[in-house]
């Protein structure tokens, strides 16, 4: 059962309980009424009575109509013929009279059983209340002259007018299914004034009666004109309600989305023609739509629909004219039904309407579905379905411009290897589907939110957002190159795709743009070296313009010592005890202000101006070191060295010149190394870099882990210390990737003696997570940010907590018994005894 019909027959059953109550009570009031009758021995005479009769049966006749649902009903002159009976016949026989009046005349129009049993129980009450408002005035026989009753009857009239409101508007409440309150305000004003008109009426025929009966003439023609009159006020205010409500319907079609027109037409609908039900049934597809005043009740296939019954008033959905006819609407009334000659005009209009809204809501549809091929078609490629260049760039762009997404932002940019040999050997539709199955892999192997597109010929790329670090970005683009590397099939013969990589950071200005251009150019930098991928580096960048205008401010700026530098801390992760300093560049440019090395070194190393860059910035690094052993902090210091100064076999001699004329141990000098995975292969690196260690230099490898240096590299360079790139220890509390890096390189320094050194430490809960993985030393913002040799000193003097040399408290007491990891032991001092143990 639906809910519809549920709901229907919940209505039928409260219908069915009041209708039942009234008529209980009705039979008890005429029952009395013959029991009074019997006991009292109370006549009448039979012409008078008749009279009566003949009088209610005309006063029901004269009604005026309204239908709701299935049924009329309407209001009658029925009290006025009550008023005049209780003037000439006994209460009892008037009430007898009126429920028999009102029986005959409803059985000769056919009206259905409820409906009888409802009218003549209703009327029977009301003249029961009429009745008793007479006996109550002490009028139990007709008065000689009718008028003196006057008062009587006004108080039982009124008494019946609240008692028949009360018992009308929940039933026509129930059957139109409104509410109460709305069905008592509807035509109040009217059915006040016309219970007044015919009291007037029956107050007029008394005092006719009274005084010639013979003048009764004139009522009829007062009554017929006053019915006709209310009935025309009453059909005139409800065509213009209805009008309105038309109006407001066909509004409420006025939407360019389908559904929507739908389901307004079919609630509309149903409140317009006061129906239990309505449908709208498509031809064009086969939908059909149903539901009524309270809501969409079935939407979906018009085969699959659930069956109903009661009887239906179909109407084509066409134009004026007969044309476009896009379905049908049909209204359902669970009864007999035929509507008037307003109610046909104006579901023709509704009917004209909605064919009118259905075909503007498809032909918009079928713009908007135009309009999103065109725009997927401008976005994607044709070929692989993938999106294209242009749907790349918007998508980038809108990314950038939402400062609130998580993570790293990356672009792989792939470019197949000997793509034309395909082309030439196999053809171009075999070329084709290669394009697609590449395609295909790379969608396979991207995450959700990565977007794949191919910018053109064989090239592709991928946008990948949420990295938790920049260096995760290679491992993704190794992984997608691999795909491609499984051998597919074509034609019978299998064919292996080589490709390229080039790999971009998303950059702090530029935009998409300037990351697309990175990307190309990490890529060619992958093909000129005969690796699979490359990743972005701005020095290897000759397109940067803005270095090349440095290189004239270079002279200046050494002769007037412009470059200066500064000095992060490197501290005991347990201890808290400052064990080194880092020296870190910086020019101080009298018009771009304050600049670091990634801005300025590629310029200083194709000026030629490298070395003596090189000395100056050793030479303030040395002699900060010198000042802070006098003071009583020997603390060495490490000094990064550009990959280019290692291919002079003139720099180790000048390194160690450097060192003796500050009088400084050379195990007092860290030298860090960067991006030595290739010019590591040059056998003159090789020789710079033994000569610093037999000279008892410090070599450390920075940035360990980001794809910079690899386990090659430790092969064939002494180093004696590795530093964790800060990308892994900024994301190692949310990234598994990253505390897997950090635990590995943690390994790798415990397997070779190595100590280590994590980056970009900035809060207590990374300090403490670093030193029980193992960690024994660490830079960053937790324990200080760079400074001048000087501020460092009186740091150093100041200490922390009371304690010289420090410049954090110790995660332990001093003395105290620690419970390792099995992960951790005492802390390794490494080559070059550099770092204090760890407390016991």
């Amino acid at each position: 059962m639906t809910r519809t019909e549920q709901r229907d027959n919940e209505t039928d059953r409260r219908l069915l309980l009041l209708v039942g109550l009234v008529a209980l009570v009705a039979g008890a009031v005429g029952s009395i009424s013959v029991f009074a009758i019997v006991t009292n021995d109370i006549t009448a005479s039979p012409t008078t009575l008749a009279a009566v009769l003949l009088l209610v049966v005309l006063a029901c006749t004269a009604m005026v109509r309204i239908r709701v649902r299935a049924n009329n009903h309407g209001v009658s002159w029925t009290e006025t013929a009550m008023i005049v009976g209780f003037a000439v016949v006994p209460v009892p026989w008037v009430i007898l009279a009126t429920a028999l009046g009102v029986a005959v005349i409803r059985i000769i129009t056919k009206v259905p059983p409820l409906r009888v049993a409802f009218g003549v129980g209703k009327e029977t009450l009301v003249a029961g209340t009429i009745g008793l408002s007479v006996l109550a005035f002490n009028w139990h026989e007709p008065a000689e002259r009718p008028t003196e009753m006057i008062g009587a009857l006004a108080v039982g009239y009124v008494a019946a007018i609240i008692l028949d409101e009360l018992l009308t508007i929940p039933i026509l409440a129930l059957a139109s299914r409104t509410s109460v309150k709305q069905r008592f305000r509807t035509n109040w004003d009217l059915r006040l004034g016309g219970s007044l008109a015919r009291f007037v009426v029956a107050v007029a025929t008394l005092a006719l009666l009274q005084v010639n009966s013979r003048l009764l003439i004139v009522i009829p023609p007062v009554v017929l004109s006053l019915h006709l009159a209310y009935s025309a006020r009453v059909r005139s205010r409800e065509e213009r309600h209805a009008w309105q409500r038309l109006a407001q319907a066909t509004d409420a079609l006025n939407d360019v989305d389908l559904d929507a027109v739908l389901s307004s037409a079919v609630i509309r609908a149903a409140e317009l023609f006061s129906v239990d039900e309505v449908e709208v049934e498509l031809h064009d597809r086969p939908r059909l739509v149903r539901g009524n005043a309270g809501g969409i009740t079935y939407d979906g296939p018009a085969p699959d629909a659930p069956a109903t019954s009661g009887t239906v008033i179909p109407r084509a959905l066409e134009g004026h004219e007969g044309s476009a006819d896009v379905g049908e609407l049909r209204l359902r009334v669970h009864g007999a039904v035929k509507l008037s000659e307003r109610e046909s005009y104006t579901l023709r209009t509704f009917a004209s309407a909605l064919c009118t809204a259905v075909r503007n809501a498809s032909a918009y549809e079928e713009l908007t579905r135009v309009a999103a091929e065109h725009a997927r078609a401008a976005a994607h490629d044709a070929l692989t379905g993938l999106a294209n260049r242009r749907q790349l760039l918007e998508h980038g762009t809108e990314l950038f411009a939402n400062r609130h997404v998580d993570g790293v932002t990356a672009l792989v940019l792939i470019d197949l290897n000997h793509f034309k040999e395909i082309n030439d050997t196999l053809g171009h539709a075999a070329g084709d589907r290669v394009l697609v199955e590449v395609a295909s892999r790379l969608r396979r192997e991207a995450r959700t939110d990565d977007l794949v597109a191919r910018l053109g010929g064989d090239e592709f790329a991928v946008l990948i957002t949420g990295l938790p670090a920049p260096a995760i970005a290679a491992h993704r683009a190794e992984g997608l190159l691999a795909a491609l590397h499984e051998p597919m099939s074509l034609d019978g013969m299998r064919i292996s795709v080589e490709a390229s990589g080039g790999i971009a950071v998303a950059p702090g200005s530029g935009g998409m743009s300037e990351l697309l251009r990175r990307a190309d150019v990490a890529m060619y930098q992958a093909k000129r070296s005969g690796q699979r991928t490359a990743t972005y580096v701005r020095a290897r960048d000759t397109a940067d313009v803005g270095r090349l205008a440095l290189g004239g401010d270079l002279p200046r700026a050494l002769t007037q010592h412009e470059f200066s530098v500064t000095f992060q801390p490197i501290v005991d992760l347990g201890s808290g005890e400052v064990v080194g300093a880092e020296a870190l560049a910086r020019w101080h440019h009298p018009d771009r202000g304050s600049l670091d090395p990634r801005r300025f070194l590629e310029t200083v190393e194709r000026s030629g101006l490298l070395p003596a860059f090189a000395d100056a910035v050793l030479d303030q690094s040395l002699i900060a070191a010198g000042a802070w052993r006098d003071a009583g902090f020997d603390l060495p210091v490490a000094v990064n060295v550009s990959p280019r100064s290692l291919l002079d076999p003139r720099f180790p001699s000048s390194v160690v010149a450097r060192l003796r004329a500050h009088d400084l141990p050379p195990d007092r000098l860290f030298l860090e190394l960067t991006e030595t995975l290739t010019i590591s292969q040059l056998e003159v690196v090789d020789q710079v870099l033994g000569q610093l260690r037999d000279a008892g230099v410090r070599l450390a490898l920075d940035d360990f882990g980001t794809g910079y240096s690899s386990l090659s590299v430790l092969s064939r360079i002494p180093v004696h210390e590795l530093k964790i790139d800060r990308g892994f220890v900024h994301e190692m509390e949310t990234s598994p990737e990253a505390t897997a890096v950090i635990r590995s390189t943690l390994d790798l320094g415990r397997s070779l003696d190595l100590v280590v050194v994590a980056e970009g430490v900035e809060s207590e809960p990374q300090r403490r997570a670093l030193w029980e993985m193992g960690c024994t030393a660490g830079q960053g913002h937790l324990f200080a940010r760079p400074m001048p040799s000087a501020r460092l000193l009186a740091a150093l003097h100041r200490g922390s907590g009371g304690r010289p040399g420090t410049l954090a408290p110790a995660l332990h007491d001093e003395g105290s018994v620690i419970r390792l990891s099995p992960n951790r032991r005492p802390g390794s001092r490494g080559r070059g005894d550099r770092l204090p143990h760890l407390p016991a």
